[in-house]
């Protein structure tokens, strides 16, 4: 019967559905079935905001996998059927119910069950809240234990945040094994101690099997094995599998010919060999190394008095690893066979997580998953310091328009990146609180979404900025506090600065202008025109809004901007950048476009030509599109690293790099730099190390021979190696983008 309940549930997961088990009840039908005493989840709402839109895509969702274990899931149109006590009241739409029969067994805040994974976790643990028992502490673990030994086994599940995944997956296990084993839940970080758990802030999920039920006296404690795979349906269920299956198997043929559970489960198996005059000695070294890699390997001890037996004598063990055929050894002692298979268990572990790691970037579900975490264990959390205020419909318009700036931060409450997000914007407050002219605030739009509605704001979290006058500006950096600050700041800077003087446009350029922002941003874009009446000047004031907060832009329309070009080979209208005092000014042609693709001219020319990449910047760079010339440095200051910088400079300044993005990276820094490193080579070679990473024609990773000095004409020379196909790969690149972000 277990085993048809699991496959149910397998299926349950990857079968496409034909048609959906949400049901949707009248007022009539909705008192039939209090009356027939099942099980139900029900919704009562009375219309669809955002909010609720979601949620209702992943109730229906839910409906379909609570069905496998008898549960119906209904939603109540409180607009059309108004139930008493339920439809009515401010918690209306913010609360979902357990029922059976007519009896609540528990009431949900949707913010709770924000997904289909946190939906059947709390349902089930509700509906076994009598089965699966809840412990804070050791003590009560060695209650449940006590009352246990010479009954049944017991299942010890720690799931850290409620409501993910790995808590599904073990109330799922729970409900199919539930009358087999007894199970426990705990969530506290003194059980894991208890359990032996080196570092008990960690926050992965575990899970242990005790061996009670064979244990008859109460002194003796009750054995544990760990599951050390991650915490899913498959993995648990063939855990609990390994865990009934004998410690040791006693067969009297060839390792090739045996057949035992372990194999079908895809578990390594060893092969011991007993002789007849040591067969006791064996059968204990057996036993002892069962119990070392119990859940791990399977144990076989082969008899070698029987002529069915035919492996030559100087072999005493074999192994056999998933798909693979018999390999046989000289067994030396215990402990080498012990670390032979942690190595091997180890390295593929290792495989699984680079290959989890690999898809986490590509799967949107996976990087749900890990915010939902932090949505479940900030879900009580209220903006309620006094550097933000929660806006109403009452309260919006007023706040948006009585100051020179006001932040604010749109969000949902149950929203994974939201609550992810609203520590950073928080922080941010705080940092801000006191400066004149700057107001922090935020709209809950599964309250309010009639002013979510008005400002047109559609996903979440948003945060636009707002100034009298003016449209409402879109906040289009990382979600982060350094990135929201540095943006805030820049925004009280007027934009574009209107210049009427040769002495002032030298000012702004040299940083003398606005010289309390150069630690936000040391660039400065200039735009020249010969008259206020040139067409392009309202284009560029309106490129300039665009980018408020992500530049300092000055506008010179004036007869005297065309002493700026002389000597130059561009004409008015031109961009002139500054990257700080003492750095020659760099001049771009100023074509007649449109204020977007202006400002998208203007993000390009404020890029340095020989950047320091950065997490934040990342984005901005592999935009252009180009082949990476990518220098990894441990020191900026040491000789090596500065020599390096020097010696890129060099063909970069005689235009020989155009067709490359020639960059940096510091580790020191940036540490994901050295993460890049080991994607790309697989390895961290010697510092400074410069790779060519070809992101759009297939990927390949070239990396500049170690051997070789890093000299101008070396690196040249290098490239054009690459470039007709002398050099090798050393590597493959991956996208970078989502990484930064």
């Amino acid at each position: 019967m277990c085993i048809i309940y699991l496959i149910a549930i397998l299926f349950s997961l990857t079968a496409e559905q034909c048609s959906s088990k949400l049901i949707e009840d009248s007022s009539q039908s909705f008192t039939e079935r209090m009356h027939a005493g099942k099980t139900s989840f029900v919704y009562f709402g009375n219309h669809v905001n955002p909010t609720i839109k979601l949620f209702m895509e992943q109730l229906e969702m839910s409906a379909d996998a609570l069905e496998d274990y008898g549960i119906s899931v209904v939603k109540v149109n409180c607009s059309k059927d108004a139930i008493p006590n339920y439809c009515t009241g401010e918690e209306l739409m913010t609360k979902a119910y357990l029922f059976r029969g007519s009896e609540v067994l528990r009431s949900f805040d949707i913010d709770t069950v924000f997904d289909v994974n946190a939906i059947v976790s709390h349902v089930l643990f509700s509906v076994l809240f009598n089965e699966v028992r809840y412990v804070h502490t050791p003590a009560e673990l060695l209650r449940v234990e006590s009352t246990a030994k010479q009954n049944s086994d017991i299942v010890v599940g720690h799931i850290p945040v409620l409501g993910l995944p790995e808590h599904r997956a073990l109330m799922e296990t729970a409900f199919v094994y539930g009358t087999k084993y007894q199970f426990v839940q705990t969530t506290g970080s003194l059980v894991l101690k208890h359990m032996g758990v080196v570092d008990p802030s960690s926050s992965q999920a575990r899970l242990w099997f005790l061996h009670c039920k064979g244990i008859s006296r109460q002194s003796d404690p009750c054995p544990s094995t760990p599951m050390r795979k991650p915490l899913n349906t498959i993995n648990i269920h063939t855990f609990l599998q390994l865990m009934e299956a004998p410690l040791v198997t006693e067969e009297v043929v060839d390792p090739s010919e045996v057949d035992v559970v372990h194999m079908h489960l895809g578990v390594p198996v060893l092969y011991l060999f007993s002789q007849p005059q040591t067969e006791h000695l064996d059968r204990a070294t057996a036993q002892t190394l069962a119990m070392q890699l119990r859940g791990e390997v399977g144990v076989v001890l082969i008899h070698r008095n029987s002529p069915n037996v035919e492996t030559p004598l100087k072999y005493n063990a074999a192994y056999r690893l998933p798909q693979e055929d018999v390999k046989y050894f000289t067994l030396k002692s215990t402990d080498d066979v012990v670390k032979l298979f942690k190595e091997e268990l180890l390295q593929d572990h290792k495989l699984e997580e680079e290959e989890e790691d690999e898809e986490h970037w590509s799967d949107p579900d996976i990087l749900d998953d890990e915010v939902s975490e932090s949505v479940y264990r900030d879900r009580d959390l209220m903006l309620d310091l006094e550097s933000v205020v929660e806006l109403t419909s009452d309260t919006f318009q007023k706040t948006v328009t009585q100051d020179e700036i006001t932040v604010v931060l749109f969000y949902f409450k149950w929203d994974a990146v939201c609550m992810a997000f609203i520590q950073s914007y928080i922080e941010v407050a705080d940092a801000l609180e006191g400066m004149n002219g700057v107001h922090l605030a935020a709209v809950n739009c599964g309250e309010y979404t009639d002013i979510c509605s008005d400002q047109n704001v559609t996903s979440f979290p948003t945060v636009l900025i707002y100034q009298p006058m003016s449209a409402a500006q879109l906040y289009r950096g990382m979600l982060g506090t350094k990135s929201l600050h540095r943006f805030i700041l820049l925004s009280l800077v007027s934009s574009p600065t209107h210049l009427s003087s040769s002495a002032e446009v030298m000012s702004f350029l040299e940083g003398d202008l606005y010289s309390k922002h150069v630690y936000l941003t040391p660039v400065r874009v200039l735009g020249l025109f010969s008259s206020t009446h040139d067409t392009g000047v309202t284009s560029f004031e309106e490129a300039a809004r665009i980018l408020r907060g992500e530049t300092i832009l000055g506008l010179f329309a004036h007869k005297d901007a065309e002493q700026w070009m002389e000597g130059l080979s561009v004409n008015l209208p031109a961009l002139l950048v500054s990257r700080g005092p003492g750095v020659p000014h760099e001049v771009y042609s100023l074509p007649s476009s449109s204020p977007t693709d202006l400002a998208s001219l203007i993000q390009r020319v404020k890029l340095d030509r020989f950047a320091e990449l950065t997490v934040e910047n990342l984005p901005w760079y592999l935009e252009l599109g180009k082949p990476l010339l990518l220098l990894f440095i441990g020191k900026e200051d040491s000789t090596e690293s500065t020599e390096a910088l020097a010696e890129i400079k060099q063909p970069l300044s005689a235009g020989q790099l155009d067709f490359f993005l020639p960059c940096w990276i510091h580790l020191g820094r940036t540490p994901v730099g050295r993460s890049i490193l080991e994607k790309y080579l697989g390895f961290v070679p010697p510092l400074p190390a410069l790779v060519m990473s070809r992101l759009k024609t297939g990927g390949e990773v070239f990396l500049f021979p170690p051997e070789r000095l890093l000299m101008a004409k070396n690196i040249l020379q290098w490239i054009q190696d690459v470039e007709n196909g002398q050099e090798q790969p050393a590597g493959k690149s991956r996208e970078l983008v989502n990484r930064g972000v």
